[in-house]
């Protein structure tokens, strides 16, 4: 793939990988705790479901959102929003403004301790018509929101 005529990339913010670690270790609790269950009901020899649960999730809650974090991008033009994503399952996505039907700066509780949003731009049509970026600073997810804002309103006039 040739990108030599695409401007380079801004990165999310680093706090990004603090707040991917925290989700990440909270939705994979549930198994942790169920292998504590197991292993506290001695169905199984001791330590042959709950040690390789405990490193499977250190080791996704610990590597998984740094590779998830190096390979998210995205660059904002005059005219349009390019999010960039994935290693494996590579996804370039560009959003012309004039697409845009309207944008929202999300915040979840833990995005708001650290400052974070996520900015997200519905256009028309049904196949991918919501692009979402995630690991925005909360002040640069609202500026971008109102740039975006601005150039659509003056493509109206």
């Amino acid at each position: 793939m040739n990108n030599d005529n695409l401007p380079e990339l801004t990165p999310l913010d680093p706090a990004f990988i603090t707040t991917s670690r925290i989700a990440t270790a909270l939705g994979l609790l549930p198994f942790v705790i169920g292998a504590g269950v197991l292993e506290f009901a001695q169905l199984l020899p001791p330590g042959s479901f709950l040690v390789p649960i405990l490193l499977v999730y250190a080791f996704v809650v610990f590597t998984v959102p740094a590779r998830k974090y190096r390979h998210w991008g995205y660059d904002m033009g005059t005219d349009r929003l390019r999010v960039v994503r994935g290693y494996m399952f590579y996804r370039d996505t560009i959003v012309p403004f004039a697409r845009i039907q309207h944008i929202d700066v999300d915040q979840g509780p833990i995005d708001r301790r650290y400052g974070l949003a996520t900015l997200t731009v519905h256009t028309a049509g049904n196949h991918n018509s919501t692009v979402a970026l995630p690991g925005l600073a909360h002040p640069d997810a609202l500026a971008m929101r109102e740039t975006i804002r601005a150039a659509i309103r003056q493509e109206m006039l």
